[in-house]
């Protein structure tokens, strides 16, 4: 008999779990390079139908149909991939469409773009209850945190040897003349956690006159381009704006490219891996301590 009941007690357990599992939306749609990426990382990569523009990473996502630029989004785009679920930032939008979307019968969730770990803390949470997934959502956050005081080690130890550089992250299109990084900014915590001093004081993203970039005279140039890559990238970058050649950073070849999608949607799961290869370029040497 108390076997009996035991067996009874399991079915019903695996019942609960299974109808709780098929209540979890299936078709989701993100708005949002590393919420996307931790979509993925998460387990629910099979579950995207659809991703807006800067989510390129697992490459997988590319293939997916796209919703458009995250802060330009459309109702018709979304709605037509028949979505369970829109997830994004605070950055989505515009208003109005996230309105339509949800009147449609679409859940919309939202979630923290803010540069700083209790954001992603509370992202993690969020998303693991929304994927069934929130162990490993726990687990992932344990080992960002610990990726991160290792970084931090590592650029505690440098300078003791090295004063911090100071650095100018520049984001651009095509080499136009570039927005720089300034406070408050994923960009600005990236430059801070691999160790450098960011020159600029603004807050946000603004645009600097080519005579403002050449007297801040950065030792390190850290430069995005959003459409291209590699020495193309560099090459528009320094034709377009010819001042930059003057800066220490140019003369003495301290020029590091960043993928752009790194910088939008809070902090992604690749970043603790991108800190690294700044901080290398930040303190020459630093890998061999």
């Amino acid at each position: 008999m108390r076997l009996t009941t035991r067996v009874a007690a399991l079915c019903i357990g695996l019942l609960v779990s299974h109808q709780a599992a098929a209540e979890l939306p299936q078709r989701w749609v993100s708005a949002g390079g590393a919420l996307s990426e931790w979509v993925s990382a998460l387990g629910g990569q099979s579950k995207l139908v659809g991703v807006d523009t800067t989510s390129q990473h697992p490459q997988a996502l590319t293939a997916l149909p796209s919703i458009g630029y995250q802060r330009q989004l459309s109702a018709e785009g979304i709605l037509s991939l028949r979505p369970q679920i829109l997830v994004g930032t605070e950055e989505m939008g515009p208003p109005p469409v996230l309105s339509q979307v949800r009147t449609a019968g679409v859940q919309v969730e939202l979630f923290s773009a803010q540069p700083d770990l209790t954001a992603l803390q509370g992202n993690l949470q969020h998303l693991g209850k929304l994927l069934g997934a929130e162990e490993q959502a726990s687990q992932a956050y344990q080992s960002y945190r610990e990726q991160l005081d290792t970084q931090r080690v590592r650029v505690t130890q440098a300078q003791l040897k090295q004063q911090a550089p100071g650095v100018l992250l520049l984001v651009g299109h095509a080499g136009g003349k570039p927005l720089i990084a300034g406070k408050d900014t994923a960009a600005d915590w990236l430059v801070q956690q691999a160790g450098g001093h960011n020159l600029a004081t603004h807050t946000g993203y603004k645009p600097f006159s080519v005579e403002a970039l050449a007297s801040l005279n950065p030792q390190v140039l850290v430069f995005a381009d959003r459409v291209l890559t590699g020495e193309e990238a560099r090459a528009a970058l320094f034709r377009e704006n010819p001042i930059l050649s003057s800066t220490r950073a140019a003369k003495d070849g301290r020029v590091i490219q960043l993928d752009p999608t790194l910088l939008v949607g809070g902090l992604g799961p690749r970043l603790p891996d991108s800190l690294k290869n700044l901080s290398e370029g930040f303190y020459p040497g630093i890998s061999a301590q």
